[in-house]
């Protein structure tokens, strides 16, 4: 699993919220290769030579910000033909209902659409009176009358109901289909003279500083900027946009707009408006974005060009080694004799691809192409195995001991060590898991599934040939715990995972594969590294106008002060910005603008920063957009809207835990805080009300039982000790509900 197939390289390209890569080819590509490798080479030296904070910073920006340049296509032809055709199908389409009005007239047509919408009525109406028919007497084959449609024969005005997937389709599901059967072929391209201009102007206005680093920083920190050092800023900050459109999208790039011209027009706006300022210059602006550690080479990018790029290269060389396949084979091989096996599988395989892979979407992909012929011979249909497929890859993300980039930056914001970070995330993400597992179970007796029969060695075979591809994961942990840097200890566990690969003849790491590993350590952190040196000019401006104080004393005072309806309003705001914008970007933006909101309201920083985070990541799985689901719908072919929904159930408790550390006393302890007695109380209290929430959402039961486990959920997450006693009493009747109603439903 060095590398994706064709098909999910298109699977990845087409749901990740970056774009894709050209694929170069010939000398290009090898020069590209060599000089990626060369910066991972340097930034694995830097760990134990340290370079001064700037200075570092602005090299490594110099190096990744050509090669963006030179291996993301701009795209604008493409985006211009796209529009051009879309204008030429809406004039014929609009041309053609004229036609049809003139040869017909306005009532015949109106009856025609009229039809369509009853035939659409009469088919989910006959779907839903079935499921509810069939659900009464077992509810395991709800799912097969889903997939079948209503009955055979079935019309309206004479005319027959098309079996679902005939008549309207999925609004969804163009884009699944579009990449199940993707037009033409990948193949090689080259960068174009514009994009190598772009390459040497990126290279020559980074080089410009620092050819004379110390007067540059005298200069930006006496405001005494000359006119080339404006002119090399502003060129900078048109070329970040331009990185930014082209590796994640115009959302980002206008947000950045929108922040510059407030900075430079901000003394334009009335005088009794909260977020007014007295206005910047040019000159002011480019001095705090480009010539200290306020804007483009602030915290985000350090973290890009330290934590990310390491962490980075360490997943390579595991991936390099064989590590990825190892996980797949003991997940498969872990869980072999039950029902609910395939689906607490393929979680699992998720949990391990995450030390891998730092993206929801990529290890949806690459674990739903293994396992979702595993999940159908099971018996689950489309859409719960899609759910599965994404809440397992989202888990990539939210898991230690790789978690995604927003964690890095949690640790450098709140200038604690990564492995608190870690303690930090090990509660929540027991209860995701958690949460997970308890709703496969409820499926596996839901929709009938059974155990497969899985070509894969014993699970003590596998430990005892390739167990140790554990070890450098474990040596991670060990040494940070020993007061070793983050730095220093994922550098030594790559140096292990590269000396242990010799174990395995098949994929030990020659010449060759260090190589590559190096490249697709720099290469994979390319979008990275331009988004984070583009959030700086959101944090740089929010630093120097003081709009974020602004923004979150705004939000506190439409909440009227009240800490709960903050909270829900933050975490609203959060998850419609991850829709628009990858999950880094939203963390910073979220963690400089809301998180102070909270603050204010006496949240501690890592509470805050905490929820942000849980919430940015949670915008991957969140409907209309939910790219993980929707790359999950893509591999099994199954219903997006059906397949994000179930997603969302899956993933239900990591929307509601975050509340809990937030709005209560002791939801702290949920972060690993405070006094083990009640670090450990708190999580069993929280694992029970886990399981509330699967019984909630679960359909086994009845709707009084459901009902009834919602509210002990909400309760038992309240973490106080009349809550929790009137929640375990809420479940307990609910409990007894279900067993009542069963045995009077199915008498012995």
């Amino acid at each position: 699993m060095t590398e994706l197939s064709d098909r999910e390289a298109e699977l990845v390209s087409a749901h990740e919220q970056e774009r894709p890569a050209r694929q170069l080819g010939g000398a290009l590509r090898l020069g590209v290769w060599i000089v990626g490798g060369l910066l991972s080479v340097y930034s694995l030296v830097v760990v134990f030579r340290p370079v001064e904070a700037l200075e570092h910073r602005m090299t490594f920006l110099a190096v990744a910000l050509p090669l963006v340049f030179l291996c993301y296509r701009s795209g604008l032809s493409s985006w211009l033909s796209r529009l051009r055709l879309a204008f030429a199908r809406y004039r014929s389409a609009l041309w053609s209902l004229v036609s049809r009005l003139r040869r017909e007239g306005f009532r015949s047509v109106l009856s025609s659409w009229l039809s369509s919408l009853r035939l659409a009525f009469a088919r989910y109406r006959s779907m839903l009176s079935s499921s509810v028919r069939r659900l009464r007497r077992d509810p395991a084959k709800v799912a097969a009358v889903d997939e079948a449609g209503p009955p055979a024969g079935a019309t309206v005005d004479g005319r027959p109901v098309p079996p679902e997937g005939e008549g309207e389709p999925d609004p969804l599901a163009g884009v699944s289909r579009a990449v199940a059967h993707p037009e033409g072929t990948r193949r090689t391209e080259r960068p174009t003279v514009a994009d190598w201009l772009l390459a040497a102007a990126a290279l020559a206005v980074l080089v410009y500083p620092l050819a004379g680093i110390d007067a540059f920083r005298d200069r930006g920190s006496g405001a005494a900027l000359t006119g080339l050092d404006v002119v090399a800023g502003l060129a900078l900050t048109v070329l970040l946009l331009e990185a930014v459109r082209r590796t994640v999208g115009w959302a980002l790039t206008i947000i950045c707009v929108i922040f510059l011209i407030y900075a430079y027009y901000g003394a334009y706006l009335p005088i009794d408006w909260t977020i007014g300022h007295r206005g910047f210059d040019l000159a002011q602006i480019v001095s705090q974005l480009y010539t200290g550690t306020e804007g483009f080479f602030g915290v985000p990018m350090q973290v890009a060009a330290s934590y990310i790029i390491l962490f980075t290269i360490y997943g390579a060389v595991l991936d390099f080694s064989g590590a990825s396949r190892f996980f797949i084979d003991l997940s498969f091989a872990a869980f072999r004799n039950s029902r609910s096996a395939p689906g607490r599988t393929v979680t699992t395989a998720g949990f391990l691809l995450g030390t891998v892979s730092g993206s929801g979407v990529a290890t949806t992909v690459s674990l739903g192409s293994v396992a979702w012929p595993v999940l159908r011979r099971a018996g689950y249909p489309r859409e719960p195995a899609g759910g599965i497929l994404a809440a397992g890859g989202i888990g990539a993300i939210l898991s230690p001991p790789t978690l995604g980039a927003a964690a890095f930056i949690i640790a450098e914001y709140l200038r604690v060590s990564y492995l608190e970070v870690l303690l930090y995330a090990t509660i929540p993400t027991i209860l995701y898991y958690l949460g997970i597992f308890l709703a496969i179970e409820i499926d596996s007796r839901r929709f009938g599934t059974h155990a497969v029969q899985v070509d894969a060695p014993k699970a003590g075979k596998l430990l005892l040939r390739f167990g140790y591809h554990f070890s450098s994961l474990i040596l991670i942990i060990v040494l940070m715990a020993l007061d070793r840097s983050a730095f220093q200890s994922v550098v030594i566990a790559t140096a292990v995972a590269f000396a242990l690969s010799f174990l395995d003849p098949a994929h030990r790491m020659t010449p060759k594969r260090v190589g590559q590993a190096l490249a697709k350590g720099t290469l994979e952190v390319l979008p990275v590294t331009a988004v984070c040196a583009a959030a700086g000019i959101i944090v740089g401006v929010i630093t120097q106008t003081g709009l974020g104080l602004n923004l979150s004393a705004i939000i506190v005072d439409f909440a009227a002060g009240n800490l709960v309806l903050t909270t829900i309003m933050s975490g609203l705001a959060v998850m419609l910005l991850g829709l628009a914008v990858p999950v880094t970007a939203s963390f910073i933006i979220a963690a400089v603008i809301i998180a102070p909101a909270l603050t204010t309201l006496g949240v501690t920083q890592a509470e805050a920063y905490m929820f942000v985070f849980y919430y940015a990541v949670l915008s991957e799985v969140s409907p209309p957009t939910a790219l993980s689901a929707v790359a999950a719908a893509a591999i099994t072919g199954g219903n997006t809207y059906k397949t994000m929904m179930m997603t969302w159930r899956y993933t239900l408790p990591a929307f509601l835990v975050p509340f809990a550390f937030v709005l209560t006393p002791n939801g702290q302890a949920l972060l690993g805080q405070g006094p083990i007695g009640t670090v450990l109380l708190m999580a069993a209290v929280s694992a029970v009300a886990v399981a509330a929430l699967a019984m909630a959402t679960g359909g086994l039961t009845g709707v009084p039982e459901r009902l009834l486990a919602a509210v002990a959920a909400v309760l038992l997450l309240f973490l106080e000790p009349v809550p929790i006693v009137a929640g375990l009493a809420v479940l307990a009747v609910a409990t007894g509900v279900h067993l009542v109603r069963r045995r009077r439903r199915d008498p012995a």
